[in-house]
Protein backbone atom coordinates (compact mmCIF):
# COMPACT_ATOMS: atom_id res chain seq x y z
CA UNK A 1 0.00 0.00 0.00
CA UNK A 2 1.69 3.50 -1.45
CA UNK A 3 0.48 6.30 1.08
CA UNK A 4 1.62 8.10 -1.49
CA UNK A 5 4.76 10.15 0.72
CA UNK A 6 7.96 10.20 -1.02
CA UNK A 7 10.99 9.10 1.61
CA UNK A 8 14.23 10.94 1.80
CA UNK A 9 16.96 9.43 3.46
CA UNK A 10 18.56 10.56 6.81
CA UNK A 11 21.41 13.49 6.19
CA UNK A 12 24.25 13.49 8.59
CA UNK A 13 24.42 17.05 10.39
CA UNK A 14 27.44 17.30 8.72
CA UNK A 15 25.52 17.53 4.87
CA UNK A 16 23.27 19.81 6.68
CA UNK A 17 25.99 22.06 7.80
CA UNK A 18 27.64 22.21 4.26
CA UNK A 19 24.04 22.70 2.60
CA UNK A 20 23.28 25.39 4.69
CA UNK A 21 26.51 26.99 4.43
CA UNK A 22 26.86 26.80 1.03
CA UNK A 23 23.39 28.31 0.59
CA UNK A 24 24.05 31.34 3.16
CA UNK A 25 27.13 31.75 0.96
CA UNK A 26 25.32 31.84 -2.35
CA UNK A 27 27.07 29.09 -3.84
CA UNK A 28 24.05 27.47 -4.29
CA UNK A 29 20.30 27.97 -4.99
CA UNK A 30 17.63 26.08 -2.47
CA UNK A 31 16.43 24.43 -5.03
CA UNK A 32 19.69 23.16 -6.05
CA UNK A 33 20.53 21.84 -2.93
CA UNK A 34 16.83 19.96 -2.96
CA UNK A 35 17.47 18.48 -6.06
CA UNK A 36 21.06 17.38 -5.53
CA UNK A 37 20.52 16.04 -1.92
CA UNK A 38 17.22 14.86 -2.24
CA UNK A 39 15.73 16.88 0.83
CA UNK A 40 12.68 19.24 0.60
CA UNK A 41 13.39 22.69 -0.18
CA UNK A 42 11.34 23.17 3.15
CA UNK A 43 13.06 20.86 5.15
CA UNK A 44 16.32 23.24 4.22
CA UNK A 45 14.54 26.21 5.21
CA UNK A 46 13.95 25.12 8.43
CA UNK A 47 17.90 24.05 8.33
CA UNK A 48 18.49 27.46 7.50
CA UNK A 49 15.90 29.02 10.46
CA UNK A 50 17.98 26.36 13.07
CA UNK A 51 21.00 27.56 12.06
CA UNK A 52 20.73 30.88 11.95
CA UNK A 53 19.15 30.78 15.71
CA UNK A 54 22.45 29.24 16.91
CA UNK A 55 24.55 31.72 15.05
CA UNK A 56 22.62 34.45 16.53
CA UNK A 57 22.71 32.76 20.12
CA UNK A 58 26.61 31.91 20.03
CA UNK A 59 27.40 35.90 18.61
CA UNK A 60 25.16 37.00 21.42
CA UNK A 61 28.49 38.36 23.58
CA UNK A 62 29.61 41.93 23.35
CA UNK A 63 33.13 42.97 21.92
CA UNK A 64 34.11 43.11 25.74
CA UNK A 65 33.10 39.75 26.61
CA UNK A 66 34.81 38.42 24.10
CA UNK A 67 38.33 39.60 24.87
CA UNK A 68 37.37 38.58 28.57
CA UNK A 69 36.93 35.04 27.40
Amino acid sequence: MNTGKKSYQKVTLETKLFVVDQILNGQVSTNFASKKYDVPRTTISYWIRKYSTLVQQNTGMSKNDEIKV
